[in-house]
């Protein structure tokens, strides 16, 4: 018995880290179909933001196709009501409800497989991983963007997107995983946008995540980064169709030309 590889061994094989990005984040369910068709799955899944939510639902027994059909007619209004200015331009209790309508799991423990949401503490400016207790709360404090929505508070906190310290989440499972697989919904493409308010908060959001997902994307053993993903914005709700598909085709043409899915 080789005792080294004994001590060395981790808790999961495969891992799998969503980044944030808004409705692009639907690539992922593109990228795990994909996945899947190479007889790769994960053992845990780490999500911030739409991470978060495309993950929560793949841990819950969806289907890729089953999770690109639930967003397919999605609006942002939709989701959100408009309200005075307090703590966020939108309301986000619709899609709390929608979560927690869709979701079967209302409890970490419940799912499939074992998931990690990332939210930032805005009390203390600290990342935060939530991986037990209840499920619907730390996912929607994961996709409270700033400035958009209200803070949620949890036990009494008050928890932003996750995004905004931590939106590559590859470092909460890299220490427990033999390999790695890292989807990065969100490279950073400087093209044209339109100066209205939200545009504007959200380009400089998505300046402040390029710094911050770096190191994490060093971290991957698998890195699938679909470059077209600039091309879309951040609640580009009509383009969802488009978008899971950009990460089909991404992830198929990688896996076939970069990488040995034995290898995992």
């Amino acid at each position: 018995m080789n005792l080294s590889r004994l001590f060395d061994s981790k808790p999961y094989r495969i891992g799998i880290a969503l980044s944030g990005g808004g409705i692009k984040g639907l690539c992922h369910a593109g990228v795990l179909k994909a996945l899947e068709e190479q007889g790769i799955k994960p053992d845990i899944i780490s999500g911030v933001s739409s991470g978060s939510v495309v993950g929560a639902l793949y841990a819950d027994g969806y289907t890729p196709d089953e999770i690109a059909v639930l967003f397919e007619d999605m609006r942002l209004r939709d989701m959100t009501k408009l309200r005075i200015p307090k703590g966020g331009f939108f309301k986000i209790d619709i899609f709390e409800h929608f979560l927690a309508e869709t979701l079967r799991a209302k409890t970490f423990e419940e799912l499939n497989i074992p998931l990690r949401v990332v939210a930032t503490n805005l009390d203390k400016g600290v990342s935060t991983v939530f991986t037990e207790g209840k499920l619907i709360a730390p996912i929607v404090a994961s996709c409270s963007v700033p400035v958009l929505f209200n803070p949620k508070v949890i036990n009494g906190v008050n928890y932003v997107d996750g995004g905004v310290l931590r939106n590559f989440p590859v470092s909460t499972i890299r220490t427990d995983c033999e390999k790695v697989i890292g989807i990065n919904a969100s490279p950073m493409v400087a093209d044209d946008y339109k100066t209205s308010i939200i545009n504007i908060a959200l380009r400089s959001y998505h300046f402040m995540f390029k710094a911050n997902i770096l190191h994490d994307k060093e971290l991957c053993d698998l890195l699938i980064e679909p470059l077209d993903m600039g091309n879309y914005e951040t609640f580009s709700v009509d383009k969802g169709r488009e978008i899971f598909e950009l990460g089909y085709q991404s992830a198929r043409q990688i896996l076939a030309s970069r990488f040995d899915s034995q290898d995992i």
